[in-house]
């Protein structure tokens, strides 16, 4: 056999010269042959991303980090401002049972950055061991975060320009019930501002934005006290939390 290339043409020509010498004079004409082409692709649609969705507690842990930045850097009180030496937001775990809310933070809080953390939230913290609520399940904070000089009251413009922040760390923690320990917490929380002594809002239930609220005495007015009158009075509060939150009121020892 050669190996050079195949002459098409001539092969055709002497098989069309064997044909005429075997008397064919024609050959039938074929059906045109049609070369199928390929279907086209068809267009895939590139898929989607799905983004996992995100975790709700992890979205409104998020919120108050960055409301705390927010606080941090606040000058709308310029005297505290220029006096305190740390803003102080909160502390506690989301959807806690009760929230404790103060008036403003003191020298330790001040100095700590966290609330409670003086004689007085060392008391706080004696009163709700009492109550035997759940452990770790209590959010404190204060009306103002940052600290009035001298530990005096805050004032109501002071409190008006932190009452956005507020509302904001209270729609993100979300406490089942509030507890507002001295008269200017429990003036602001139950919207009975005109009211001039703690004695006329105690006793009773009242609502900040839905929640259940208790008022009662500051720990810092029943530790100066040396009568005894406004411990017993703050546990008589404590067992109206209770009876209201649906829990029982243990002996008091």
């Amino acid at each position: 056999m050669s190996d050079g290339p195949i002459d098409l043409v001539q092969q055709l020509r002497a098989h069309l010269n064997s044909l005429g010498a075997a008397g064919v004079l024609f050959a039938p004409r074929g059906e045109p042959l049609v070369i199928a082409r390929p279907a086209p692709r068809a267009e895939v649609a590139p898929a989607e991303e799905v983004t996992p969705a995100e975790d709700p507690l992890e979205t409104r842990r998020r919120g108050l980090t960055t409301l705390a930045a927010e606080v941090s850097n606040c000058d709308k009180c310029s005297e505290l401002f220029s006096t305190r030496l740390r803003a102080v937001f909160g502390t506690g775990p989301l959807d806690p049972e009760v929230a404790f809310v103060g008036e403003a933070p003191g020298y330790e809080e001040d100095a700590q950055g966290e609330p409670f953390v003086g004689k007085g939230g060392q008391l706080l913290r004696r009163i709700i061991a009492a109550c035997q609520l759940p452990s770790a399940q209590e959010y404190l904070l204060n009306i103002i975060k940052c600290r009035p000089p001298r530990n005096r009251p805050p004032t109501m413009a002071e409190c008006g320009n932190c009452r956005d922040i507020f509302r904001r760390q209270f729609e993100l923690v979300r406490p089942k019930y509030l507890v507002a320990l001295g008269l200017t917490a429990s003036r602001l929380l139950s919207g009975k501002v005109s009211v001039t002594t703690l004695g006329a809002l105690r006793g009773q239930v009242h609502e900040y934005r839905g929640v259940p609220l208790i008022c009662t005495h500051h720990p810092n007015d029943i530790d100066a006290d040396g009568t005894g009158r406004l411990k017993r009075e703050t546990w008589d509060d404590m067992k109206l939390l209770l009876r209201t939150m649906g829990r029982d009121v243990p002996v008091a020892k």
